[in-house]
């Protein structure tokens, strides 16, 4: 199969280098691609290993020593596919050559004017989570605002405020808890 990399280089540089910079730009993309591809097969493999190695302990063996000895063993072996792609994909790769009436002039973008989009909270509609909008496109309505208290909640074993010295479960808060039952 083919294999496609997508290099970047600064096209200027590179026709004032006579392509220099853009065979540099390959090499480091194929290297960076290779070594990526190979990284992320090595940590499978070391994935496995682990596995595998876990084991080693019924069999008698230091499962540390094992995984020790077969990560270096793959880790070599990694190094070695590595390099030996890289060499194989420079001396087989090819960079495309278009026409000089097919290479257009890059343009530099347009910035749009995002002053006319930006609103204030007030402009905005308010939803609530998980609301959705009636079949007839209106919003739903907001929900009730609760009320805040200022003054601080009494807890159930403080001091009751009437001034009983009795704690608030047994004095004024007994009568809460019957109203909820």
């Amino acid at each position: 199969g083919q294999k496609t990399i997508h290099i970047s280089t600064n096209l200027r540089k590179s026709y004032e280098t006579q392509n220099r910079e853009l065979v540099k730009a390959f090499e480091k993309a194929v290297i960076l691609a290779t070594i990526d591809d190979a990284w992320k097969e090595h940590l499978r493999e070391m994935d496995d290993l682990k596995q595998s190695v876990q084991n080693a302990s019924y069999e008698q063996k230091d499962p540390l020593l094992i995984y020790k000895l077969e990560s270096f063993d793959l880790f070599k072996n990694m190094i070695d596919k590595v390099n030996k792609e890289v060499i194989s994909m420079l001396m087989k790769g090819q960079i495309p050559i278009s026409e000089p009436d097919q290479v257009k002039q890059a343009q530099a973008r347009k910035k749009l004017d995002m002053s006319k989009y930006q609103t204030s909270k007030t402009d905005m509609p308010s939803y609530s989570p998980g609301s959705s909008t009636v079949p007839d496109g209106t919003p739903p309505a907001p929900k009730q605002i609760q009320q805040v208290r200022v003054e601080k909640k009494i807890g159930r074993n403080d001091p009751c405020p009437c001034g009983s010295g009795k704690k608030y479960k047994q004095c004024h808060g007994r009568n809460e808890i019957q109203g909820l039952a």
